[in-house]
């Protein structure tokens, strides 16, 4: 249990990094910051998936019964966020509804125990409520 390796940390050690670290970052310029996230977003936009005719209207149709639960507590960021995530589920939906399943075929998950354990026979002294 005190076995050490050199691959491990001490409480000290690693409180010391993240103070250097959180000290660092306070230094760092913020128009830097915002000069990547600006270029990161268009990436982002580029790499959205194609999607089929189909597929586009459920993603568009999902974001809109999102929006009519939700939108009133959303900001303009917050919705195209919902609005990127709803396209990049799409793609993932449509695999897991090809993949071919009958009613008779089995679940992949049983809830049974794999080990079976005996129960402790209950005596008729625990049984009875003391007075």
């Amino acid at each position: 249990m005190n076995k050490k390796t050199g691959s491990l940390l001490s409480r000290r050690q690693f409180a010391h990094r993240a103070a250097i670290i959180s000290a660092a970052a306070t230094f760092t310029p913020t128009d830097a910051l915002l000069s990547r996230a600006s270029v990161a977003m268009p990436q982002e936009l580029q790499n959205t998936p194609s999607l089929s005719a189909a597929g586009q209207l459920e993603a568009d149709s999902r974001y809109q019964q999102i929006l009519s639960l939700y939108g009133g507590r959303l900001d303009d960021a917050q919705k195209a966020n919902i609005k990127r995530m709803c396209v990049e589920l799409q793609p993932t939906l449509e695999k897991i509804r090809q993949f071919n399943l009958k009613n008779s075929d089995a679940p992949a998950l049983y809830l049974k125990p794999l080990i079976e354990r005996e129960r402790k026979p209950q005596t008729a002294a625990s049984s009875k409520k003391p007075a």
